[in-house]
Protein backbone atom coordinates (compact mmCIF):
# COMPACT_ATOMS: atom_id res chain seq x y z
CA UNK A 1 0.00 0.00 0.00
CA UNK A 2 1.35 3.59 -0.45
CA UNK A 3 0.75 4.55 3.06
CA UNK A 4 2.90 1.64 4.36
CA UNK A 5 5.88 2.37 1.57
CA UNK A 6 9.60 3.80 3.12
CA UNK A 7 9.95 7.28 1.94
CA UNK A 8 13.64 7.44 0.30
CA UNK A 9 13.68 11.03 1.05
CA UNK A 10 13.40 10.48 4.77
CA UNK A 11 15.32 7.33 4.83
CA UNK A 12 18.30 9.25 7.12
CA UNK A 13 15.80 11.42 8.68
CA UNK A 14 17.47 10.58 12.15
CA UNK A 15 20.74 11.24 11.08
CA UNK A 16 19.48 15.02 9.93
CA UNK A 17 19.77 18.24 12.09
CA UNK A 18 16.62 19.75 14.00
CA UNK A 19 16.03 22.16 11.02
CA UNK A 20 17.32 19.62 8.14
CA UNK A 21 14.55 17.78 9.83
CA UNK A 22 11.64 19.77 9.97
CA UNK A 23 12.40 21.29 6.39
CA UNK A 24 12.29 17.36 5.27
CA UNK A 25 8.42 17.41 7.17
CA UNK A 26 7.64 20.46 5.74
CA UNK A 27 8.81 19.42 2.27
CA UNK A 28 6.38 16.64 1.97
CA UNK A 29 3.79 18.50 3.11
CA UNK A 30 3.89 20.35 0.35
CA UNK A 31 2.60 17.35 -1.56
CA UNK A 32 -0.59 17.35 0.21
CA UNK A 33 -2.16 20.39 -1.08
CA UNK A 34 -1.85 19.17 -4.73
CA UNK A 35 -2.92 15.71 -4.22
CA UNK A 36 -6.36 17.48 -2.51
CA UNK A 37 -6.65 19.81 -5.01
CA UNK A 38 -6.70 16.77 -7.75
CA UNK A 39 -9.50 15.44 -5.69
CA UNK A 40 -11.84 18.84 -5.45
CA UNK A 41 -14.33 17.45 -8.33
CA UNK A 42 -15.05 14.10 -5.94
CA UNK A 43 -15.12 16.43 -3.28
CA UNK A 44 -17.93 18.84 -5.08
CA UNK A 45 -19.95 15.48 -5.73
CA UNK A 46 -19.93 14.62 -2.07
CA UNK A 47 -20.89 18.02 -1.15
CA UNK A 48 -23.77 18.47 -3.24
CA UNK A 49 -25.00 14.91 -2.22
CA UNK A 50 -24.50 15.77 1.25
CA UNK A 51 -26.78 19.08 1.06
CA UNK A 52 -29.54 17.16 -0.51
CA UNK A 53 -29.68 14.58 2.25
CA UNK A 54 -29.58 17.39 4.80
CA UNK A 55 -32.28 19.29 3.07
CA UNK A 56 -34.28 16.54 3.34
CA UNK A 57 -33.91 16.14 6.89
CA UNK A 58 -31.07 13.35 7.03
CA UNK A 59 -27.87 13.70 9.23
CA UNK A 60 -24.29 13.63 7.92
CA UNK A 61 -22.05 10.93 9.66
CA UNK A 62 -18.32 10.48 9.87
CA UNK A 63 -16.78 7.20 10.12
CA UNK A 64 -13.39 6.10 10.77
CA UNK A 65 -11.10 4.32 13.29
CA UNK A 66 -7.32 6.13 15.23
CA UNK A 67 -6.66 9.02 13.56
CA UNK A 68 -9.34 8.85 11.05
CA UNK A 69 -11.82 8.43 13.10
CA UNK A 70 -10.39 11.41 15.79
CA UNK A 71 -10.39 13.75 12.62
CA UNK A 72 -13.70 12.80 12.20
CA UNK A 73 -14.90 13.96 15.98
CA UNK A 74 -13.04 17.23 15.70
CA UNK A 75 -14.83 18.27 12.59
CA UNK A 76 -18.09 17.20 13.80
CA UNK A 77 -18.10 18.58 16.84
CA UNK A 78 -16.58 22.00 15.16
CA UNK A 79 -19.64 22.26 13.51
CA UNK A 80 -21.73 23.08 16.34
CA UNK A 81 -20.22 26.20 17.56
CA UNK A 82 -19.29 27.40 13.85
CA UNK A 83 -22.79 26.34 12.29
CA UNK A 84 -25.22 25.91 15.33
CA UNK A 85 -25.98 22.88 14.25
CA UNK A 86 -27.98 20.89 16.30
CA UNK A 87 -25.15 17.87 18.10
CA UNK A 88 -27.47 15.19 16.48
CA UNK A 89 -26.89 16.48 13.05
CA UNK A 90 -22.86 15.76 12.39
CA UNK A 91 -22.35 12.61 13.64
CA UNK A 92 -18.92 11.39 14.36
CA UNK A 93 -18.49 7.50 14.88
CA UNK A 94 -15.63 6.13 16.07
CA UNK A 95 -13.78 2.38 16.75
CA UNK A 96 -13.76 2.06 19.58
CA UNK A 97 -16.25 4.46 21.40
CA UNK A 98 -15.52 7.59 23.30
CA UNK A 99 -12.74 6.09 24.88
CA UNK A 100 -10.71 5.59 21.70
CA UNK A 101 -10.85 9.29 21.23
CA UNK A 102 -7.74 9.50 23.75
CA UNK A 103 -6.68 6.54 23.63
CA UNK A 104 -5.60 2.91 21.67
CA UNK A 105 -8.44 0.85 21.78
CA UNK A 106 -6.91 -2.15 20.72
CA UNK A 107 -8.24 -4.49 17.92
CA UNK A 108 -11.34 -1.75 17.60
CA UNK A 109 -10.72 -1.04 14.02
CA UNK A 110 -9.96 -4.81 12.90
CA UNK A 111 -14.61 -5.08 13.99
CA UNK A 112 -16.51 -5.08 10.87
CA UNK A 113 -19.35 -5.92 12.75
CA UNK A 114 -19.14 -2.91 15.51
CA UNK A 115 -19.37 -1.10 12.73
CA UNK A 116 -22.02 -1.92 11.15
CA UNK A 117 -23.48 -2.01 14.87
CA UNK A 118 -22.71 1.32 15.82
CA UNK A 119 -24.02 2.83 12.56
CA UNK A 120 -27.74 1.28 12.73
CA UNK A 121 -28.00 1.99 16.42
CA UNK A 122 -27.98 5.59 15.01
CA UNK A 123 -30.82 4.66 12.92
CA UNK A 124 -28.82 5.71 9.60
CA UNK A 125 -31.33 5.76 6.74
CA UNK A 126 -31.72 6.74 2.72
CA UNK A 127 -32.35 10.18 3.62
CA UNK A 128 -28.21 10.15 5.77
CA UNK A 129 -25.20 10.69 3.80
CA UNK A 130 -22.26 8.44 5.46
CA UNK A 131 -18.58 9.43 5.24
CA UNK A 132 -16.31 6.48 5.68
CA UNK A 133 -12.75 7.86 6.41
CA UNK A 134 -9.54 5.46 6.07
CA UNK A 135 -6.18 6.28 5.28
CA UNK A 136 -5.27 3.04 4.07
CA UNK A 137 -8.74 2.25 2.80
CA UNK A 138 -9.06 -1.25 4.16
CA UNK A 139 -10.03 -0.42 7.82
CA UNK A 140 -12.62 -3.45 8.68
CA UNK A 141 -14.89 -1.14 10.98
CA UNK A 142 -14.91 1.71 8.56
CA UNK A 143 -16.00 -0.87 5.68
CA UNK A 144 -18.89 -2.69 7.90
CA UNK A 145 -20.29 0.44 8.65
CA UNK A 146 -20.66 1.59 4.78
CA UNK A 147 -21.71 -1.47 4.32
CA UNK A 148 -24.78 -0.98 6.59
CA UNK A 149 -24.86 2.62 4.97
CA UNK A 150 -25.85 1.52 1.89
CA UNK A 151 -27.77 -1.51 2.99
CA UNK A 152 -30.04 1.49 4.62
CA UNK A 153 -29.94 3.57 1.37
CA UNK A 154 -27.95 6.25 2.24
CA UNK A 155 -25.18 7.64 0.01
CA UNK A 156 -21.93 6.64 0.53
CA UNK A 157 -18.94 8.76 0.48
CA UNK A 158 -15.20 7.30 1.16
CA UNK A 159 -12.01 9.11 2.00
CA UNK A 160 -8.75 7.29 1.24
CA UNK A 161 -5.00 7.79 0.71
CA UNK A 162 -4.26 4.60 -1.49
CA UNK A 163 -5.63 3.75 -4.93
CA UNK A 164 -7.08 2.13 -5.28
CA UNK A 165 -8.51 0.90 -2.21
CA UNK A 166 -11.72 -1.53 -0.76
CA UNK A 167 -13.32 1.11 0.80
CA UNK A 168 -13.05 3.33 -2.44
CA UNK A 169 -14.81 0.27 -4.58
CA UNK A 170 -17.46 0.63 -1.68
CA UNK A 171 -18.28 3.61 -1.63
CA UNK A 172 -20.87 5.85 -4.26
CA UNK A 173 -18.74 8.74 -4.22
CA UNK A 174 -14.96 7.74 -4.23
CA UNK A 175 -12.25 10.58 -2.73
CA UNK A 176 -8.96 8.95 -3.32
CA UNK A 177 -5.38 11.12 -2.43
CA UNK A 178 -2.85 9.50 -2.92
CA UNK A 179 -0.33 11.57 -0.76
CA UNK A 180 2.88 9.27 -1.01
CA UNK A 181 4.92 7.73 1.40
CA UNK A 182 5.16 8.88 5.39
CA UNK A 183 7.81 10.90 6.22
CA UNK A 184 7.73 8.29 9.28
CA UNK A 185 6.97 4.58 7.67
CA UNK A 186 3.50 4.11 8.00
CA UNK A 187 2.61 7.40 10.22
CA UNK A 188 -0.68 8.18 8.74
CA UNK A 189 -1.33 10.68 11.24
CA UNK A 190 1.30 13.30 8.77
CA UNK A 191 0.55 13.55 5.26
CA UNK A 192 -2.42 11.27 5.20
CA UNK A 193 -4.38 13.26 8.03
CA UNK A 194 -3.69 16.52 7.10
CA UNK A 195 -4.99 15.39 3.62
CA UNK A 196 -8.25 14.32 5.24
CA UNK A 197 -8.24 16.93 7.55
CA UNK A 198 -8.43 19.48 4.57
CA UNK A 199 -11.05 17.42 2.78
CA UNK A 200 -13.34 17.17 5.43
CA UNK A 201 -12.79 20.96 6.67
CA UNK A 202 -14.09 21.46 2.71
CA UNK A 203 -17.20 19.09 3.30
CA UNK A 204 -18.81 20.57 6.35
CA UNK A 205 -17.62 24.47 5.30
CA UNK A 206 -18.84 24.11 1.92
CA UNK A 207 -21.93 22.16 3.18
CA UNK A 208 -22.84 24.63 5.61
CA UNK A 209 -22.14 27.73 3.05
CA UNK A 210 -24.59 26.09 0.74
CA UNK A 211 -26.93 25.28 3.46
CA UNK A 212 -26.96 29.88 4.25
CA UNK A 213 -24.91 29.09 7.72
CA UNK A 214 -22.84 31.91 6.17
CA UNK A 215 -23.50 35.62 4.48
CA UNK A 216 -20.22 36.51 2.22
CA UNK A 217 -17.43 35.13 3.82
CA UNK A 218 -18.89 35.57 7.81
CA UNK A 219 -19.91 33.08 10.24
CA UNK A 220 -23.72 34.51 10.61
CA UNK A 221 -24.98 31.27 12.04
CA UNK A 222 -22.14 31.56 14.95
CA UNK A 223 -22.89 30.31 18.59
CA UNK A 224 -22.32 32.91 21.34
CA UNK A 225 -21.24 31.23 24.03
CA UNK A 226 -17.75 33.14 25.31
CA UNK A 227 -16.48 36.82 25.19
CA UNK A 228 -14.46 36.08 22.15
CA UNK A 229 -17.34 34.93 20.66
CA UNK A 230 -19.60 37.09 21.40
CA UNK A 231 -17.22 39.72 20.06
CA UNK A 232 -17.34 38.26 16.54
CA UNK A 233 -21.01 38.44 16.84
CA UNK A 234 -20.98 42.26 17.76
CA UNK A 235 -18.67 43.01 15.19
CA UNK A 236 -20.66 40.42 12.17
CA UNK A 237 -23.86 43.06 13.19
CA UNK A 238 -21.96 46.04 13.04
CA UNK A 239 -20.88 45.00 9.39
CA UNK A 240 -23.79 44.05 7.92
CA UNK A 241 -26.22 46.10 9.34
CA UNK A 242 -24.10 49.35 8.96
CA UNK A 243 -23.97 50.53 12.72
CA UNK A 244 -21.39 50.39 15.34
CA UNK A 245 -20.51 47.75 18.09
CA UNK A 246 -22.82 48.94 20.83
CA UNK A 247 -25.70 49.34 18.92
CA UNK A 248 -25.23 45.77 17.44
CA UNK A 249 -24.78 44.43 21.34
CA UNK A 250 -28.25 46.06 22.09
CA UNK A 251 -29.74 44.16 19.09
CA UNK A 252 -27.28 41.11 20.44
CA UNK A 253 -29.24 41.08 23.30
CA UNK A 254 -32.77 41.95 22.30
CA UNK A 255 -32.31 38.74 19.45
CA UNK A 256 -31.59 36.78 22.27
CA UNK A 257 -27.86 36.17 21.12
CA UNK A 258 -29.15 35.00 17.68
CA UNK A 259 -27.14 36.94 15.14
CA UNK A 260 -29.27 36.51 11.71
CA UNK A 261 -32.01 37.51 13.90
CA UNK A 262 -30.08 41.10 14.73
CA UNK A 263 -29.07 41.48 11.47
CA UNK A 264 -32.46 41.06 10.32
CA UNK A 265 -34.12 43.85 12.69
CA UNK A 266 -31.53 46.61 11.49
CA UNK A 267 -31.89 46.04 7.84
CA UNK A 268 -35.61 45.07 7.93
CA UNK A 269 -36.90 47.31 10.43
CA UNK A 270 -38.62 44.29 12.35
CA UNK A 271 -39.07 43.26 15.63
CA UNK A 272 -37.34 39.76 16.64
CA UNK A 273 -40.32 37.73 16.51
CA UNK A 274 -41.20 39.17 12.74
CA UNK A 275 -37.25 38.71 12.07
CA UNK A 276 -37.45 34.73 12.95
CA UNK A 277 -40.65 34.70 10.84
CA UNK A 278 -38.54 35.78 7.57
CA UNK A 279 -35.72 33.92 8.17
CA UNK A 280 -38.17 30.76 8.78
CA UNK A 281 -39.92 31.55 5.90
CA UNK A 282 -36.78 31.63 3.81
CA UNK A 283 -34.91 28.37 5.34
CA UNK A 284 -32.90 30.48 7.48
CA UNK A 285 -31.04 32.13 4.18
CA UNK A 286 -30.21 35.43 5.25
CA UNK A 287 -29.19 36.79 1.89
CA UNK A 288 -32.47 35.82 0.84
CA UNK A 289 -34.21 37.87 3.27
CA UNK A 290 -31.92 40.95 3.23
CA UNK A 291 -30.07 40.97 -0.44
Amino acid sequence: MLTEQTNPRTRFIDRMSTVEMLHAINDEDRQVALAVQEAIPRVAEAVEAIVERLERGGRLFYVGAGTSGRLGVMDAAECVPTFSTPPELVVALMAGGDLAVLHSVEGAEDDAAAGEHDLLAHGAAAQDAVVGIAASGTTPYVLGALRAAAAAGAVTIGIACNVPAPLLDLAQIKIGVPVGAEVITGSTRLKAGTAQKMILNMLSTATFIKLGKVYGNLMVDVQVTNEKLARRARQIVAQIADMDENSAADLLARSDKNVKVAIVMARRGVSADDARALLAKSGGRLRDVIG
